[in-house]
């Protein structure tokens, strides 16, 4: 099948995660898109996992690693080694277990694309995040690492780090609800409002497109202006 440059319609799609954090939304906009989507909600975190997950979808054209945990907020002398191996587990240890289960399949049909969900908290200090913004940070460098290796084989590696974007596992209605997070929106965020889910899987269709083949190793921050601040 023929697939136009500048859409996901007929690509073959891994969602990881797919239920929680921006899952939900990438979903929605790659099935309108014409992706033929595979969603999975394993637990990638033990060993193995990934690979099974992988094992389970089939080759595909393009593997979206969406990967969350609720982050902790320990002040930095309290964060134990507990706390910093589950976080690590959660968000870091997948990614080499994915690119070595997906990569053989794409690199014998000539290309394909990994989209990193990652974090604008490896962009900018926070304070009572150092376990959580160090492994967004280990994400994003392996990145671009992964990207500019893999990129004269036809595989493109790109991430979004986001912040301040709608979604059920950071910003469920609750929080959203809050005076006191609403303020720190006005205050923080330059766009003025939490930038929509769809806006952001809108963006993430498209580096999952042909359209995307000439960005390698790229983080593109979507966070409505908070890193810039």
């Amino acid at each position: 099948m023929t697939t136009p440059h500048n859409s996901v319609a007929g690509l073959r799609v891994l969602v990881t995660q797919a239920t929680a954090f921006m899952g939900p939304a990438l979903c929605e906009v790659l099935a309108e898109q014409g992706a033929e989507l595979v969603r999975s909600d394993a637990e990638l975190s033990p060993p193995g996992a990934a690979e099974a997950a992988v094992a389970a979808a089939g080759d595909v054209d393009v593997l979206v690693a969406n990967l969350s945990i609720v982050a902790p907020s320990t002040p930095v002398p309290q964060v134990d080694d507990a706390e910093w191996r589950a976080v690590f587990a959660a968000l870091v240890d997948p990614l080499p277990r994915l690119a070595r289960a997906v990569l053989p399949g794409m690199l014998r049909r000539g290309g394909g694309r990994v989209l990193v969900i990652g974090s604008a908290s490896a962009l900018r200090g926070m304070k009572r995040a150092s376990s959580y913004s160090a492994a967004r940070g280990a994400q994003l460098a392996w990145v671009q690492a992964a990207g500019v290796e893999l990129a004269p084989q036809k595989i493109r590696v790109n991430a979004i780090a986001q912040n301040f974007v709608d979604n059920p596992t950071y910003f469920p209605p609750e929080v959203q609800a809050n005076p006191k997070f609403q303020e720190r929106l006005a205050r923080e965020v330059p766009l003025g409002r939490l930038v929509a889910a769809r806006e952001d899987a809108l963006f993430a269709a498209y580096l999952c497109s042909p359209a995307a083949d000439c960005f390698v190793g790229q983080v593109f921050p979507v966070c409505g202006g908070w890193v810039a601040r």
